[in-house]
């Protein structure tokens, strides 16, 4: 079996009497995109902190590249890029002015950055972390604050540089995306992984469907999870006809990623990650 690109064993951090990471581990395949989603201070933005060796770890192991983030950081530095809210100097620097920068640190000539910049911009308005391309890269919340146009830009960028063999660890607020990229996903919750898998493979814990009473102006009124059979799908229906909203209406869908996050977290509606046409979320530690 191959070598995973980023391996973690027994992860933990504190700060100060918060304890963010309570013994995690991941194993990531080398040319997969690996998502990782959980509520606000879940630690999912902690995480790719120590895996860039920005912060030092307080227990546990993890590698990337098979370099070690505290005994060989420089191997790994120079095996991953790395991309995140506050990434760039935006206000000091341009757009342009920024790529060509990370261009340069990348080790590009002053001519080469200036075309790499140029490339990038007309394909992204901004692409901080694709300057170069190395066997890894971390995405922090990269599609945050962006138009549908720019999500599905970067959305087909992340897809081809996986299918160069690129390992790509993104964190994101929007299930429908990690749905729509990820290979595999981690659910963080409070400091500790408690669910691993395809998001298919997610989606199957719930099992069964979901029926929704719908108000008339289609709005989700209520849910109820069944294991799919007649039965469960008559009591479901029998109920949420019961609550006696004028006009509503009753439909059955296939359990989605939300319903694994709300079902496997121990969060509210108000701190779970966003649907993708919802408004961004605060940035977790």
């Amino acid at each position: 079996m191959a070598t995973p690109a980023i391996e973690v064993n027994g992860l933990s951090k504190s700060f100060g009497t918060q304890r963010v990471l309570r013994g995690v581990d991941l194993s990531v395949q080398a040319g997969t995109v690996f998502a990782l989603l959980g509520p606000n201070g879940a630690g999912k933005t902690t995480l790719i902190n120590i895996l860039s060796t920005l912060v030092a770890p307080d227990g546990g192991t993890a590698t990337v590249a098979g370099h070690d983030v505290v005994t060989a950081a420089d191997g790994v530095r120079a095996a991953i890029s790395l991309t995140g809210q506050s990434a760039a100097v935006d206000e000091v620097l341009t757009g342009e002015e920024n790529l060509r920068m990370m261009a340069r640190l990348s080790g590009y000539s002053a001519a080469g950055s200036r075309q790499r910049a140029q490339e990038l911009i007309e394909r992204f308005d901004l692409a901080l972390s694709l300057v170069a391309t190395p066997p890894v890269i971390f995405l922090d919340e990269p599609t945050t604050g962006l138009d549908t146009r720019s999500r599905q830009a970067l959305w087909d960028m992340i897809l081809a540089l996986a299918a160069q063999g690129i390992t790509i660890l993104l964190t994101t607020q929007y299930l429908e995306e990690a749905d729509q990229l990820a290979d595999r996903i981690a659910l963080i919750d409070d400091g500790v992984v408690v669910a691993e898998g395809t998001p298919a493979e997610l989606k199957a814990r719930i099992g069964g469907d979901v029926v929704e009473l719908r108000g008339p102006d289609d709005t989700v009124l209520r849910e109820l999870a069944t294991d799919g059979s007649v039965h469960a799908l008559r009591a479901a229906i029998d109920e949420l006809d019961a609550v006696g909203v004028p006009d509503a209406h009753v439909s059955i869908r296939k359990p989605s990623l939300d319903d694994v996050f709300l079902a496997l977290t121990a969060t509210t509606a108000s701190t779970a990650p966003a649907s993708h046409d919802e408004h961004e979320l605060e940035v977790s530690v």
